[in-house]
Parts: C-alpha cells; sequence; structure tokens
C-alpha cells in the first residue's frame, strides 16, 4: 500500500464526513426555507386566532361539564396539562384569580393583583360556575407546527446522510461481491480464471495475493502434471529398454542350463552376449538413477569464474583423444574469447562423459567429429557434430542421456541445444560469460556468498 489515503479506513472516515457535511448542509437549507414558508403563512393567516377560539370553546365546555368556578385551580390546572401548549390567566372582577404558571392557590391569594389592561392582549368572557370573568389565553400553536417541520427536517437529513454513505460504500461493497465469486470460481478448480485487481486499497493488496497465489497453484499443479507424464513416459520407455536385454539373457540363460551348445567356445560366446546385456542393463540403470539427481532441487554449487579457454582447452584435448582411441577422427575449429565461465566441475565431465558416449554408440567412425568453440556476446559456445552411423544400436533410445545434459547446463545457468536430423547429431553447449563488478566477484558468486552469510 503506497498511500495512506488510499486505504479503506482512510476513504470511509473522508466519506462520514463528506455525508455530515452534505447533511447539515441539507438540514440547513430545509430549515431556512421552511421557517420562511412558515413564517409568511402564519404572518397572513389567521391560524393562531382560530385555534385559540377553538381552545376557548373547549375550555367552555369543560367548565360546563365540570361545573368549575373561578378559584378551582385543580381542575383548571388538569385542563391547561391537557392542551401541554397554553398559559391562561383568569381575572373576576379584574383581580387574578387563576395563573397556570403559578397554579398554587396561595400565591394567588396573596398577590391580589389586579388586571392591568394592555391593548395587545385578547380576553374572553367565559360563564364559570361562580359567575363571568374575563380569561387570557396565550396558545403556542406556531411552535408545535415548527416543531413538527424540525423533527422532518432532521429525519430528511438523516435519510440524506445514509444515502451518500450507502452511496460512497456500493463500489466497494460490489467489488467484495465480485472478489467472493471468483473465489468461488478458483474453488470449483478453474484455476485459469484471473481475479479482479480495482485500486490500491487492503482488499486490491487482498486480491494481488489471492491471485499470485492462482498462478503459483497453477504453476504447481502444471509442473506436478508434467513431472507426473515425464515420469510415466520414463517408465514405459526404460520398461521397453530393459525388456530388450532383459529377454535376450533369459534366452541365453536357458540355452546354457539346458545346454543347447555345439561345442565350449559357443558357450563362451552365449556368456559373452549375457555379460554384454547385463552391461547394457547396468548403463541403463545407472542412467536413471543420473536422470532423478539431476532432476531434484538441490542447488549446484559453482567453481569460481576461470576464462574459457583456460577451463576448456585440456578438456576437449582429452575428448578428442578419447574419440580417436575409439576409431573417431576429429577436427577442430576454435575461436576463443576473453570472457570467463562458471560450471561445476563434476557436471561437466558427466556432461562429457554423456557426449562422447553417445558419438562412441551412434556416430560414423569414417566421417570426422567436428568440434567448434565460439564466443557470441554473453555467451561462449561448444558444439559436438557428427554424421550418424546407419547400423548402430540405439541403447538409448529414451535420451535420458541428453534430458541429463539439458538438466546439468540449466543447473549451471546455460543453455544446451540438441539439432538430430536422419543423418547428421549435433549439441551446443552455451555457457554465459560471468560479469565481475567493481569488488571482483561475479554476480552469481556474490549471490551465493551472501546466501551462505545469512
Amino acid at each position: 500500500m503506497k498511500h495512506k489515503s488510499s486505504t479503506i479506513y482512510f476513504r470511509l472516515v473522508k466519506l462520514l464526513i463528506f455525508a455530515g457535511l452534505l447533511a447539515a448542509a441539507g438540514f440547513a437549507a430545509m430549515d431556512a426555507a421552511v421557517t420562511g414558508i412558515l413564517d409568511y403563512y402564519f404572518s397572513h393567516s389567521d391560524y393562531a386566532e382560530t385555534q385559540t377560539q377553538k381552545s376557548i370553546d373547549e375550555l367552555q365546555d369543560y367548565i360546563e361539564k365540570n361545573n368549575v368556578n373561578t378559584t378551582d385551580g385543580e381542575a383548571l390546572t388538569r385542563w391547561v396539562k391537557r392542551q401541554s401548549i397554553v398559559s391562561m390567566q383568569i381575572y373576576k372582577n379584574n383581580v387574578l384569580t387563576y395563573d397556570s404558571n403559578y397554579p398554587d392557590e396561595a400565591e394567588i391569594q396573596e398577590s391580589n393583583s389586579e388586571r392591568e389592561f394592555y391593548d395587545w392582549e385578547t380576553y374572553y368572557i367565559l360563564q364559570f360556575a361562580d359567575g363571568s370573568a374575563e380569561v387570557v389565553l396565550y396558545g403556542l400553536y406556531n411552535f408545535r407546527i415548527y416543531g413538527y417541520a424540525m423533527l422532518a427536517e432532521l429525519l430528511l437529513s438523516f435519510l440524506l446522510f445514509l444515502i451518500v454513505v450507502m452511496a460512497g460504500i456500493r463500489k466497494t461493497m460490489r467489488y467484495i461481491l465480485v472478489l467472493n465469486k471468483e473465489i468461488g470460481i478458483l474453488e470449483g478448480g478453474n484455476l485459469d480464471y484471473s481475479i479482479t485487481i480495482q485500486g490500491k486499497d487492503e482488499l486490491a493488496m487482498v486480491a494481488a495475493s489471492l491471485e499470485s497465489m492462482r498462478k503459483s497453484f497453477k504453476a504447481q499443479v502444471e509442473k506436478e502434471a508434467y513431472l507426473t507424464r515425464a515420469n510415466k513416459k520414463l517408465i514405459t520407455e526404460m520398461s521397453h529398454d530393459l525388456r530388450t536385454p532383459l529377454t535376450s539373457i533369459l534366452i541365453y540363460t536357458e540355452i546354457l542350463k539346458n545346454k543347447r551348445y555345439d561345442s565350449p567356445r559357443q558357450m563362451q560366446e552365449y556368456v559373452e552376449k549375457i555379460d554384454r546385456k547385463a552391461h547394457q542393463m547396468k548403463q541403463l540403470a545407472e542412467n536413471i538413477f543420473e536422470y532423478a539427481l539431476i532432476s531434484s532441487e538441490t542447488r549446484v554449487v559453482l567453481d569460481e569464474p576461470v576464462p574459457m579457454k583456460e577451463l576448456l582447452y585440456d578438456t576437449l584435448s582429452e575428448a578428442a583423444s578419447h574419440l580417436e582411441q575409439n576409431g573417431f577422427q576429429t577436427e577442430f575449429d576454435m575461436l576463443w574469447g576473453q570472457g570467463k565461465i562458471q560450471v561445476n566441475a563434476g557436471y561437466l565431465t558427466r556432461i562429457m562423459d554423456n557426449i562422447l558416449s553417445n558419438i562412441v554408440k551412434y556416430g560414423d567412425a569414417q566421417e570426422c567429429v567436428k568440434i567448434e568453440v565460439r564466443s557470441d556476446g554473453d555467451w561462449g559456445t561448444v558444439r559436438f557434430s557428427n554424421k550418424k552411423s546407419c547400423c548402430g544400436n540405439k541403447n538409448d533410445s529414451n535420451q535420458i542421456g541428453l534430458k541429463n545434459i539439458e538438466g546439468m547446463m540449466k543447473k549451471m545457468g546455460g543453455v544446451s541445444n540438441v539439432e538430430d536430423t536422419q543423418e547428421y547429431f549435433s549439441i551446443s553447449l552455451r555457457f554465459r560469460y560471468a560479469e565481475e563488478s567493481a569488488d571482483g566477484l561475479c554476480d552469481s558468486r556474490r549471490r551465493q556468498k551472501e546466501a551462505d552469510g545469512r
């Protein structure tokens, strides 16, 4: 996560602040508009007078039904409380007999105040049980409407707040549903379906981790499937290759056991054939073991970088001598470069043994074996090429030796390329030159030292 502002927490805080400010602004606008409308309505209508007259009529009915007199504070207070938004004073003979603000009769008697007339007051004459009296009634009817209006404004503002918040998190919720659906697809076994990655927040990080896990798991499944197919193919091929010499051995041993030979010399020939077939089976078994060893995940340790000519000159000379001892002629074409290469000495020896064994088995001794050395940019290449024998027995039909060479070159950071036609065979060994830095260590050697230090 690169920016704090991209986190879900920070975005949610910003969304809540924005929604709160928008709701507050909406409330202020609605309150100003509604207050203006109500003020205009109340100032241009007789709503207050109508409501006051209605309350006066209800009070007169209450007095008559309950036989209330002007000094019956308890009965009058009950009526006032039922109205909840009125204030009332009663004057009899211009003397205050009841005030809803001071319902205690003792306080009224102590004040014994006479009525003072004001031009702005409206009074009503009502008939009580003890005679007529003047009633001054103040009703807060307008404030009731204002209160209802404010409650409605608050509810609408809160609704606006919720709508903005829900709209803001809708995209995140949709993304969560998308991820949930895609995880279900992966659970169903479809590892080719890519996880959708949106944004830079925590959900995007989770999605990126799921996508990385999907790719890793898919690669692992494909690798296991490939290894399964490769092992199955190897077992099938090796079973065929082992069956051929084994059948011959069983035939010859059956002949010897039943003494179906004409002379001791013929018997010796059968024994020698059994010996050759047994060595052939031994070689096949060693090839299998070597292939399993090269295919393992063991990390190979490379030697120090050495100039290519210094490292391979003697090795190629010995290879030429070996071929000449087996009846082959060699032809060299060498253009050495100045680069240094890193190899594993044991791997290099086994690679040369496999190549020479392949040439001796399948090569035509009447044709020269050509050994070439070239330097091409960051690579140094050694190439063996020869004509194939038309009558050679291909005992290594499963090409395990070539697979071993490929595996060993790969572990040393190199590449092997094989060209195999009906008449000619060639194999190229490409070694990458080691680049040295200011401290004198090549990149691969430094990484190895750092790993050892850790």
